[in-house]
C-alpha cells in the first residue's frame, strides 16, 4: 500500500536530505526513514517545552543512532528551540550549533552527546533509573512533582554493540517503566543489508530482559507508532522496545531502502527527484508558515511546565523543606553546609592517621560525605566488597524501590554510560567502582562523560602491581597513564587517606567533568599529616623538604612513603632532596605558572617513582631526569616481592637519583 506523505513529515524528510547536500556530508537516511515516528513522538505524546529546555520534569529524549542527527536538529527548530534555519544550513560546520552528532551543552535540547552507538541507550537507562529514584524521593501521595518519561531512537547498530545486552537487561531487571525504546529496524547498515551479520530475533530478545515488546510496527503509519506509543506508556512496570519496521531513506525514489543513503548525500539529481516524488515544491530550507505552525509546540510546552509549576507550588506549600531540597539538587548546587562537613570530613581523618588501603579511606569518605550529600548515588560491577563502595545507608535500587546505590553487575561498561546518564537527567551525583584494570572495558564511556562535562567519580581499586598474587591480568600497568591521556579527565592517585579524602571533595565539588580515584588494595601508611588540605588541592605538593636541595623526587600513591624513605637514605649520605607528592596531574597542570616552578624548579634535577609506565613522566622529568616505573606487565606473587623485584626499593631510587646528579 503506498504510502500517504504528508508535509509534517515531508518537511523533515527535505530539511535532512537539504542540510547533508549542502553540507557535502551526514546520514540523510535515518531521518528520511523516521520521519513518521518523530512526528508522532514529538507532536502528540513528548511533554517538553522549547522555552525551557532545562524544565526538571520534562521528557527526556535522547538520539542513540545520533548519525542521524538531522532528524533531532529538524525536530528542535520546527518546534520552536533555539536552532535557526540559519543553524540547519550551517550543519557539521564550525562551531554552528549543528554539529555532525548530537552534543549536550552545545546545542539547545540536546540531552546528550551520541554517536558511539549503544552509548545514548545506556545514557537513557540512566535517566529513567535517575527519574525512578528522584520519584521515590520526593514524590508524596497527591504530589507527584516527578513523573515523565524517557524516549530513545535506536538502530540496528545499537542493538549490535555489546553494551545494549549490558544496559538493557538490567533496564528489565529494574522494571524501569518510563523508558520506551523506539527501533528503527530498516535492516541497513553501513556495509549493506545486515542479515550477513545481524539476525537476532531482537523481540525475543528483548521480551527475556523483561521488557514489554511491541513488534511489527509499521513505523511509516502514523495511527500505528501513536497506538504503539500509547500501550508503551500504559505499561508502568516494564520497560518499552517498540519495533518499528522502516525503510531507510523514504523519500527517495531511486535510492530507498539501499544503503548508499545511509552516510553519504543523495545527490543533487536524486534530491530533485526526491521533491518530485515526495510532491515538496520548495526551495531547499523554505518551510510553509502552515507547516511551522502545526509543529510549533512552545504553547503547548508553557502549557506542560506551567501546570507542573501550579503542582509545584502546591507541593512547596505542603512540603516547604523537600521543595527547597528538590530545587538545590536539580539546580546541581551543593547542601549550603557542604564546606563544614567537609572541613569536619577531613579534620577527622587527619586525626586518625590510619595505616590503611586508599580504598579502605575511600569507603571511610563516602560514609562521611553520603548522609549530607543525598544526591550522592553509587555503584560497583559486583565487586562492591573489594571496591569498598557501600556505606552503613547504601539502599540498593530495585523493581519496586528507589534507593541509593545500583548493583550493575558484571557490565563496566554499561555501568559508565549509565552513570553518565544519571549525571546528565540531573539531581544526582553518581559514583561508580571497578578494578583499574577493567576500566579499559569502559574507556569509551569513560571518554564520553569527559567530552560531555559530566560530574561522575570513578572509584578505580587495585591500582599497581600491588595488586600481588591475582598476578599481570589483574595487575594495571599501563592504565593510569593511560587515563590520564583523556582531555578533561582528572585522575587522583593518593598517598594516603588524607589525600583519598581531598581527592573525594574535589570530585565531588568537581561540575564541569569526571574525576578517576585510583586507590590501593594494599596498607599505605599517612604521608600527608599537617599539609592543609588547600594544599592538597593544588594537585602536587612539596611533602618534604630542605634547605638547598640538589634533586628532587616525584611520586604518587603507594610510591610516596618510598621516596620519603629515600630521601632520608640520600640524607644519611650527604645527599639533600626535595620530595613531591602529585596525586592529581591535571589539577597541577592547571595552576599559575609561579606555583609550578616554585614546586618542580626548573633548576633540580628530577627522578619520577610510580608503579605504571614511565613515559607519562617524561614530561615532568625531562631528557636529563630518571623514571622509576614498570614498562612491562607484572608478575604472580605477594606484592613485597612483586615490588621488589621491579625496582621499587630503596636502594633503587639512591642509585637512581645520584645518576642524575
Amino acid at each position: 500500500m503506498p504510502i500517504a506523505f504528508t508535509a509534517l513529515t515531508n518537511v523533515i524528510r527535505a530539511l535532512a536530505m537539504d542540510a547533508v547536500q549542502q553540507a557535502n556530508s551526514g546520514h540523510p537516511g535515518m531521518p528520511m526513514g523516521m520521519a513518521e515516528i518523530a512526528e508522532v513522538l514529538w507532536r502528540r505524546h513528548l511533554r517538553h517545552n522549547p522555552g525551557n529546555p532545562h524544565w526538571p520534569d520534562r521528557d527526556r529524549f535522547v538520539l542513540s543512532n545520533g548519525h542521524g542527527s538531522m532528524l533531532l536538529y529538524t525536530l528542535l527548530h520546527l518546534t520552536g528551540y533555539d536552532v535557526s534555519i540559519d543553524d540547519l544550513k550551517n550543519f557539521r560546520q564550525f562551531r554552528s550549533k549543528t554539529p555532525g552528532h548530537p552534543e549536550v551543552g552545545h546545542t539547545p535540547g540536546v540531552e546528550t552527546t551520541t554517536g558511539p552507538l549503544g552509548q545514548g541507550l545506556a545514557n537513557a537507562v540512566g535517566m529513567a533509573i535517575a527519574e525512578k529514584v528522584l520519584a521515590a524521593d520526593f514524590n508524596r501521595p497527591g504530589h507527584e512533582i516527578v513523573n515523565h518519561s524517557t524516549y530513545v531512537f535506536l538502530g540496528d547498530g545499537c542493538l549490535m554493540e555489546g553494551i545494549s545486552h549490558e544496559v538493557c537487561s538490567l533496564a528489565g531487571t529494574l522494571g524501569l517503566g518510563k523508558l520506551i525504546a523506539l527501533y528503527d529496524d530498516n535492516g541497513i547498515s553501513i556495509d549493506g543489508h545486515v542479515e550477513g551479520w545481524f539476525t537476532d530475533d531482537t523481540p525475543q530478545r528483548f521480551a527475556a530482559y523483561g521488557w514489554q515488546v511491541i513488534a511489527a510496527v509499521d513505523g511509516h503509519d502514523g495511527e500505528a507508532v501513536d497506538q504503539a506509543l500509547r500501550a508503551a506508556r500504559a505499561d508502568s512496570d516494564r520497560p518499552t522496545l517498540i519495533c518499528c519496521k522502516t525503510r531507510i531513506g523514504e523519500g527517495s525514489p531511486n535510492k530507498v531502502g539501499s544503503h548508499d543513503v545511509h552516510g553519504a548525500p543523495l545527490g543533487s539529481d536524486e534530491v530533485a527527484a526526491t521533491r518530485a516524488h515526495l510532491g515538496w515544491p520548495h526551495a531547499p530550507f523554505e518551510i510553509p508558515d502552515a507547516v511551522y505552525s502545526s509543529w510549533d509546540g512552545r504553547m503547548r510546552g508553557n502549557v506542560f511546565e506551567n501546570n507542573w509549576q501550579a503542582r509545584f507550588a502546591t507541593y512547596q506549600a505542603a512540603f516547604p523543606e523537600l521543595a527547597a531540597e528538590f530545587s538545590r539538587r536539580t539546580n546541581g548546587e551543593l547542601p549550603a553546609d557542604w564546606n563544614a562537613t567537609a572541613a569536619q570530613a577531613l579534620a577527622e581523618v587527619a586525626g586518625k592517621a590510619e595505616n590503611i588501603a586508599t580504598r579502605k579511606a575511600s569507603q571511610n569518605a563516602i560514609g562521611a560525605f553520603a548522609p549530607q550529600l543525598p544526591e550522592l548515588i553509587g555503584g560497583s560491577a559486583d565487586l562492591a566488597g573489594s571496591n569498598l563502595t557501600l556505606w552503613k545507608g547504601s539502599q540498593g535500587i530495585s523493581r519496586t524501590q528507589g534507593g541509593n546505590y545500583v548493583y550493575y553487575g558484571v557490565r563496566e561498561f554499561g555501568m559508565t554510560a549509565i552513570a553518565n546518564g544519571l549525571a546528565l537527567h540531573g539531581g544526582l551525583i553518581p559514583y561508580t567502582a571497578t578494578f583499574l584494570v577493567f576500566s579499559d572495558y569502559a574507556r569509551n564511556a569513560i571518554r564520553m562523560a569527559a567530552l560531555m562535562k559530566v560530574r561522575q567519580i570513578m572509584v578505580y581499586t587495585h591500582d599497581s602491581i600491588g595488586l600481588g598474587e591475582d598476578g599481570p591480568t589483574h595487575q594495571p600497568v599501563e592504565h593510569v597513564a593511560s587515563l590520564r591521556l583523556i582531555p578533561n579527565v582528572d585522575v587522583w592517585r593518593p598517598a594516603d587517606a588524607s589525600e583519598t579524602a581531598v581527592s573525594w571533595i574535589a570530585g565531588i565539588e568537581r561540575n564541569d567533568g569526571p574525576t578517576i580515584l585510583a586507590l590501593s588494595r594494599q596498607n599505605l601508611p599517612p604521608v600527608s599529616s599537617g599539609v592543609a588540605p588547600e594544599v592538597i588541592r593544588r594537585g602536587a605538593y612539596v611533602l618534604a623538604d630542605c634547605a638547598d636541595p640538589q634533586a628532587l623526587l616525584i611520586a604518587t600513591g603507594s610510591e610516596v612513603k618510598l621516596a620519603l624513605d629515600a630521601r632520608q637514605a640520600l640524607a644519611d649520605e650527604g645527599i639533600a632532596v626535595r620530595v613531591v607528592s602529585m596525586p592529581c596531574a591535571e589539577v597541577f597542570d592547571r595552576q599559575e605558572a609561579s606555583y609550578r616552578e616554585a614546586v618542580l624548579p626548573r633548576a633540580l634535577p628530577r627522578v619520577a617513582i610510580e608503579a605504571g609506565v614511565s613515559s607519562f613522566w617524561r614530561k615532568y622529568v625531562g631528557l636529563d631526569g630518571a623514571v622509576i616505573g614498570i614498562d612491562r606487565f607484572g608478575e604472580s606473587a605477594p606484592a613485597d616481592q612483586v615490588f621488589d623485584y621491579f625496582g621499587f626499593t630503596v636502594t633503587n631510587v639512591v642509585t637512581t637519583v645520584k645518576t642524575v646528579l
